[in-house]
C-alpha cells in the first residue's frame, strides 16, 4: 500500500495540476497522510526549475495549515486523535508531556520535538494531533510549525534546483540520516543561545 501510494504520489507531481496536487498531499500529510511532499517537490522542482520558490511556498503552506487541522483534531476529537497516537506508539509520550505541562515543565521539551517533527523525517502529523490533545500553544504551534516545516522544504526545493538528479539520489540514500542530524543541531544551537540569554537576562 505504502509503496502504492508513494508511486501515485510521483506520478502526480507530472501532472498538469500538480501544484494543486501538491497542496492537497502536503495538507494531509500533516494529519494523517503517510507519503511527504518531498515525494513530490524534487521532481516538480526538477522539471519546473523556475518555479522552485514557488513550490516551496506552496507546500509550506498547506502543510502548516495541515498541521492546524491535525492540531484541531487532536483538540476537539479525543477518541479519533488517540487512534493515530496509538498507531504510532506515541501514547506513554502524550501523558508524560500532559503532566509535565500541567506541572509546569516540559514546555521547551515540546518546542524541540515538535520543531524536529516538523524538519526531520519523525511523523509530523503524530506531533500536530498530540499537540492538540494536550492543548499545547496554537500560536507556538503554528510559529514552530511554520519555521520547521519551511526551512525543511526550502532546503529539498533549493538543492533540487540546484543538483537535480544528483540530489534525488543523495535523498534517497541518505536523506533521512542528514535531516535528522541538522535538525538536532539546530535545536542544541538555539538551546545555547536560550540558555546564554537567560543567564544574562
Amino acid at each position: 500500500m505504502f509503496q502504492s501510494l508513494y508511486k501515485k504520489c510521483l506520478n502526480l507531481a507530472a501532472h498538469k495540476s500538480s501544484n494543486l496536487y501538491l497542496g492537497i498531499v502536503s495538507f494531509t500529510e500533516s494529519s494523517f497522510f503517510p507519503i511527504p511532499p518531498d515525494v513530490m517537490i524534487i521532481p516538480m522542482v526538477i522539471a519546473k526549475k523556475k518555479e522552485y520558490f514557488k513550490i516551496f511556498l506552496i507546500a509550506s503552506l498547506f502543510s502548516v495549515l495541515g498541521g492546524i487541522f491535525g492540531y484541531l483534531l487532536g483538540y476537539l476529537f479525543y477518541d479519533l486523535a488517540i487512534h493515530v497516537i496509538e498507531f504510532y506508539s506515541y501514547e506513554n509520550k502524550v501523558e508524560n508531556l500532559k503532566t509535565s505541562l500541567s506541572q509546569g515543565s516540559g514546555f521547551f521539551a515540546w518546542l524541540s520535538i515538535l520543531f524536529l517533527a516538523g524538519f526531520t523525517p519523525l511523523p509530523y502529523k503524530a506531533f500536530t494531533i498530540a499537540s492538540g490533545v494536550v492543548g499545547f500553544s496554537l500560536p507556538v504551534f503554528i510559529f514552530v510549525s511554520l519555521i520547521s516545516r519551511s526551512l525543511r522544504f526550502f532546503i529539498v526545493a533549493y538543492l533540487s534546483y540546484k543538483f537535480g538528479d544528483l540530489f534525488t539520489e543523495f535523498m534517497e540514500k541518505h536523506g533521512s540520516k542528514w535531516f535528522t542530524i541538522i535538525g538536532i543541531l539546530i535545536v542544541i544551537v538555539l538551546g545555547i543561545i536560550f540558555l546564554i540569554f537567560r543567564f544574562n537576562a
